[in-house]
């Protein structure tokens, strides 16, 4: 009974909680700009190799990491929140003031919640700021690195969703290009004669690149005659196209240059044309979840770090950040990829890690008193 009053007695938002809430930001900002800091050096020497070999100009590389960097802060944002959490409890509990709060009569859920409540509003924000910064600077720092480290012309290649190509007599039109199977989805050729009047148009459903050209099985092609009549007849063709797959690739995608918005267009488009959009859906499902992962991180961290906090902060914040950042994405970059090859439908592929952390925070969490 005298417990129940002590906690009743200390509402949401009294000086002991914006004490917490002060220390545990002041920590999460630190935390935050170390560790994306480690981040962008760990990429820097990953990318250094192609950089020095491509003869890139200082200035070009260093607006491709500037313009990488919003990125970078979306990945490790959540992961800051777990050993802010950790480090912040964990001194807490060193100096003794976990157990002052405890003989007051707090809980350890009530002494928790003011951080769930930051890790709730750091999600939010993170949301925010991967639908409205990532996915312009995400874009820019692909195209410099395609186009002035890479050195990929845009050459005869035009268009955003859809990719337009210029041949020595034709059109080609591709609706989606598939860079992991090396295919062109949806392919329209439109032949031209000399007078740019047309000619014809071939229409298939898929071309595969052999390591020389781009063969079409099955393809349908329509001969326009004079006097306005067409013929039709099925033939197995090798493509006008002189871009190989690589050049390609400047046009494709990853998924942090969309947004949601962008993302269920895409989706909806793929669909319209009676393609397989369920990459993108996946895509889609990723994009909701991982904001997500600040609160359940957090949730996870509280147990810990109040059990194990007093014997060294550091080593069991910094320790555990990096067991459960590894077996995380080690786990949600499995879940996509079967995701993306169909073997998993796109909700459970994007939700199993963040539903399997969840519930072991719950459980650990709910273990403590």
């Amino acid at each position: 009974m005298r417990q129940r009053k002590l906690n009743a007695s200390v509402p949401l938002g009294s000086l002991l909680d914006r004490y917490l809430v002060a220390g545990f930001v002041k920590v999460f900002a630190l935390s935050l700009l170390c560790i994306t800091a480690l981040y962008l050096v760990v990429d820097f020497f990953d990318r250094i190799d192609n950089l020095l070999k491509a003869g890139t100009p200082v200035w070009t590389s260093l607006r491709y990491f500037l313009h990488k960097l919003p990125f970078l802060i979306s990945r490790v944002v959540s992961f800051a929140a777990l050993f802010s959490t950790l480090f912040f409890l964990g001194t807490l509990s060193r100096h003794q003031e976990v157990t002052a709060m405890r003989s007051s009569g707090l809980s350890l859920h009530r002494i928790s919640l003011p951080l769930l409540t930051c890790s709730l509003v750091i999600g939010v924000l993170s949301f925010f700021w991967n639908e409205a910064l990532v996915p312009i600077f995400a874009r820019k720092a692909q195209y410099i690195y395609k186009t002035e480290v890479q050195k990929k012309p845009l050459r005869s290649l035009l268009g955003t969703e859809d990719i337009w190509i210029r041949a020595e007599d034709s059109f080609i039109r591709v609706d989606r290009f598939d860079p992991r199977a090396n295919t062109l989805q949806g392919v329209s050729v439109f032949l031209l004669n000399r007078d740019f009047s047309l000619r014809g148009v071939i229409e298939a459903p898929r071309a595969r690149w052999d390591g020389v050209g781009w063969k079409v099985s099955g393809a349908t092609e329509w001969t326009f005659h004079p006097g306005g009549k067409m013929t039709r007849r099925k033939l197995d063709i090798t493509l006008p196209l002189a871009e190989t797959p690589e050049d390609l690739k400047i046009f494709v995608r990853e998924p942090e240059e969309f947004s949601i918005f962008e993302l269920n267009k895409q989706i909806s488009d793929l669909r319209a044309k009676g393609l397989d959009a369920t990459e993108y859906e996946v895509d889609l499902q990723v994009k909701i979840a991982v904001p997500l992962l600040a609160p359940l991180l957090v949730l996870l961290g509280i147990p810990f770090a109040l059990k194990y906090g007093p014997g060294g902060a550091m080593a069991v914040a910094f320790g555990l950040s990096l067991l459960v950042g590894l077996g995380y994405w080690f786990l949600m970059a499995f879940s996509i990829s079967l995701g993306h090859s169909g073997a998993l439908h796109p909700w459970l592929a994007a939700w199993v890690p963040n539903l399997s952390l969840g519930l072991v925070g719950l459980f650990f969490a709910l273990g403590e008193d």
